[in-house]
Formats: structure tokens, sequence, C-alpha cells
């Protein structure tokens, strides 16, 4: 297995501040502590702390646009991909450790409203993907919307569905989306 790069490294060390600390322990300084390296060799690869969130972001984001690229090409594919790469198929609480840094850096964002323009633009693509996937646009959007709501209820720990719900909720609005794609 290859070794990870200096910047993986780094990225992996912010991630460890974010679980370990909170976000307002994300500085500069206490990533380049975490990775063993100087501050300068952090400040290499990320100059600034925005731009050490934004290559987080990129990095979270790059995963979850990994799991969209596999989707079909028949009407609603890409809803159903949206839905398989956001909703687990069985119940889980949203404790793993993408989960925890995607909430703790939800949280250093939201500090900065400049910081939500990357997101904002990727959510606007997949929107405009969504309403461009051979289905109603606002069945499209209805479900996405339901499927970000239970998202981050689910990483936020808001009254997600238990498992006595999960499989019947997101059956639900698979089944939303096949009936979509007859119409």
């Amino acid at each position: 297995m290859p070794r990870p790069s200096s910047k993986d490294r780094l990225l992996d060390a912010a991630a460890d501040v974010l679980l370990s600390q909170g976000g307002e322990s994300l500085t500069l300084e206490a990533v380049a502590k975490r990775a063993g390296v100087s501050k300068g060799g952090l400040f290499y690869h990320f100059p600034t702390k925005q731009a050490l969130v934004g290559a987080m972001v990129d990095r979270l984001t790059k995963a979850f646009e990994d799991a969209l690229a596999q989707a079909g090409t028949h009407p609603g594919d890409f809803l159903r991909a949206y839905v398989e790469a956001t909703i687990p198929e069985r119940h889980t609480t949203a404790t793993a450790p993408a989960d925890r840094v995607t909430a703790a850096l939800l949280a250093v964002i939201l500090v900065d409203p400049a910081e939500l323009e990357p997101l904002r633009k990727r959510f606007a693509a997949w929107q405009a993907r969504l309403a461009d996937d051979g289905i109603d646009p606002a069945a499209a959007t209805a479900v996405r919307l339901a499927v970000d709501g239970w998202w981050a209820a689910r990483l936020l720990g808001l009254g997600s569905p238990g498992p006595e719900l999960h499989d019947g909720t997101r059956r639900y609005l698979m089944e939303a989306i096949d009936r979509a794609a007859r119409d």
C-alpha cells in the first residue's frame, strides 16, 4: 500500500484535531504539531486556515462525487446514486470518522460564510444534474431535499429515523424515484 502524500497526512492530522479537540481548535499550529511537521512544512501546502479547510471540503466532496460518478444513464439513476451515496443501506449512527469529520468541518465552515461558497457551487451542480436526470425536476428536488434533511438529521443527531424506520423510509424514497422515472 503506498504511503500517503504529505498533503494527505496533513489533512489526516487536521481531521484528527477536529475529532479530538473540536472545530475551535483547528489552527495551523495544532495541525502542524499533530502531523509532526514544522509550520513552514504546513504552510508549503496550506498557507492559510482557509486553504486547509477548503482542501478538507474538497477531500470529502470528492469521495461523494466519486460515488455519484457510478450513476447509470437511465432516468433517475443520478438521483438513485445520490441517495445511495448519502444514506447508508442499513441504519447506522453517524459515528464513523468520516461522519464525525464532516460534522466538525461543517461547524468550522459555518463560522465563516465565505467557506460555504465551494459547497454552494457543488450543491448547485448536483441540483442541476438532478434536474436533468430524466425525471420531473420537482420530484427529483423533493427527494434530494428529503435526503439532504435526513443526512443532516443523521449527522447532527436530530431525530434521525431509527432502525425500525430506516429501511422503510429509504425504500419509500427509492420507490418515489422509480415512480417519477415511469411517469
